[in-house]
């Protein structure tokens, strides 16, 4: 078996200024400027609100398959709060690394998760980054932990 070396970078939009897949190439820049030249893209459609569509889509993009791939996964989502831990696809892919053994890490642009929440999430490092360039730095730090 070969051993993972590819992030999977799964975001979301990050307000109506980036949307997810500007949020995922800025992430992967910073990981390419850190020497870490791939990366697993996978930017969030807008509307994944149903249990149901959410599902379809995550069975659609091979989610279980590229986790078991992936050295880590890097959740973007734009607010971090107790209800994307109710069945959003924020919350289904973080459960689905833990139940792979791939450690999860997330960028936000704002962290409101208080401690216990964060831990149902088990996230190993939560970055806040509002901006392309704070997004790109965010993918440089991660590139180094992970």
């Amino acid at each position: 078996m070969l051993i993972p070396t590819e992030p999977l970078i799964v975001t979301g939009a990050f307000g109506p200024r980036l949307p997810a897949p500007r949020v995922a190439d800025a992430l992967a820049r910073g990981f390419r400027a850190a020497g870490l030249q791939g990366t697993d893209l996978c930017p969030l459609p807008e509307d994944l609100e149903e249990v149901a569509a959410m599902r379809a889509w995550l069975e659609q993009q091979a989610i279980d398959s590229r986790l078991r791939r992936a050295r880590a996964v890097i959740l973007g989502e734009w607010l971090l709060e107790e209800r994307i831990l109710a069945g959003t696809a924020t919350f289904e892919i973080a459960t689905r690394a833990r139940q792979s053994g791939v450690p999860a890490y997330a960028v936000t642009g704002e962290d409101r998760l208080n401690c216990f929440d964060a831990r149902m999430l088990d996230l190993q490092l939560v970055l806040e980054a509002r901006s392309a360039r704070a997004l790109t730095a965010a993918g440089r730090k991660l590139a180094s932990v992970i």
